[in-house]
């Protein structure tokens, strides 16, 4: 009986210890999961690159700065937009309270340092120009610049009057007959009816408008239109009518236009703050050009997709609505005639 009782506690000890083995190789595959989890989840570090200016409206945004993040783990590097706009991604801290480093490096301006500890906020870093190391020769006569007017076009939809179409149709029906077998009955489905349709075009190039059809003569109390074919404008327009008492005449009519297309030129005045100049534009302008007094003479200077100016340099960023913003700043050596302090 003793030897018996041995048996099972050996028995029962061995389960445990096997009951525990397994539950330790299941602690270590979840913690190995978990641990990956953490692992993968990642943090994003968003803020804006400004010119430190007293003046908020000279704090311009710089583009191409290199921002470098380092966690104490991972150092990840990016690039400022034309708006400012730096994104840095980072493997998500598996500790609160972690202390980000971040960098910012242009040439055209001192490095700056800065620490987050709340990813979740917006760092905005302001770096501050580094004076020209070329200096301007003083006697040589800074050239002017006055009288900025952006233009550009937009093209605009226009039409030109052709004159009118007009045509009467019929449906053929006769009154008073039972509906039966017949294809079309009236809405009660009491009735024989009959539809009778036509069709316009306008021509080549040619579209009509404010198409309209109604009932002229007949049973007219008995008839319905079906107008689905004159909704859209275009070069072709059809309609259909329906009897279920005797003939009806129907009677559709549309003015006949040419559609045109045109360029319409527009000017728009920009903001200048210090040495920058300021514009914004609508998505569908074409052809952006400055004209601007350089030393009194008025000329006409074409921006083209290069952003290119002999006097200024200029860049460009896009807005979510698809607004083009645009920013030149002066070159060494010219000045504004009235500048904006």
């Amino acid at each position: 009986m003793s030897c018996i009782r041995g048996i099972m506690q050996s028995m029962a000890m061995s389960v445990a210890k096997k009951s525990f083995l397994v539950f330790l190789i299941s602690l270590a595959v979840a913690s190995f999961f978990w641990v990956r989890h953490l692992r993968r989840r990642t943090t994003k570090i968003q803020g804006a690159v400004i010119t430190r200016n007293a003046d908020p409206r000279k704090q311009l945004p710089i583009a191409d700065v290199e921002v470098t993040a380092n966690d104490g783990f991972s150092m990840v590097q990016s690039k400022s937009d034309a708006s400012g706009l730096f994104t840095i991604v980072l493997r998500k801290p598996l500790l609160r309270g972690q202390i980000i480093s971040l960098q910012f490096q242009h040439r055209d301006y001192a490095p700056l340092s800065l620490t987050v500890n709340a990813p979740g906020n917006i760092t905005v870093a302001a770096l501050t120009p580094v004076a020209r190391t070329t200096p301007i020769v003083v006697n040589s006569a800074r050239q002017t610049i006055g009288n900025t007017v952006v233009r550009y076009s937009i093209k605009t939809a226009s039409t030109v009057p052709i004159g009118s179409a007009v045509r009467a149709f019929e449906a053929v029906n006769e009154g008073g007959v039972p509906c039966a077998a017949h294809l079309q009955c009236s809405p009660d489905g009491k009735w024989k009816a009959a539809t009778g349709s036509t069709s316009l075009d306008a021509g080549e190039g040619n579209e009509f408008r404010n198409a309209r059809a109604s009932c002229i003569s007949g049973p007219c109390p008995f008839t319905r239109i079906d107008p689905s074919g004159l909704a859209h404008d275009g070069r072709i327009i059809s309609v259909s009518g329906t009897t279920w008492s005797d003939t009806a005449t129907f009677l559709v009519e549309a003015e006949v236009v040419h559609p045109m297309t045109t360029d319409v030129v527009r000017n728009s005045y920009p903001a200048i703050f210090g040495d920058a100049l300021n514009f914004t534009l609508p998505p569908s302008a074409e052809g952006v050009s400055i004209q601007a007094d350089l030393n009194g003479e008025t000329i006409v200077f074409p921006l083209g997709p290069a952003l290119i100016l002999s006097w200024a340099d200029c860049n460009v960023r896009v807005n979510r609505d698809q607004t083009r913003v645009f920013r030149c700043e002066l070159k060494p050596g010219y000045r504004w005639v009235n500048p904006v302090s």
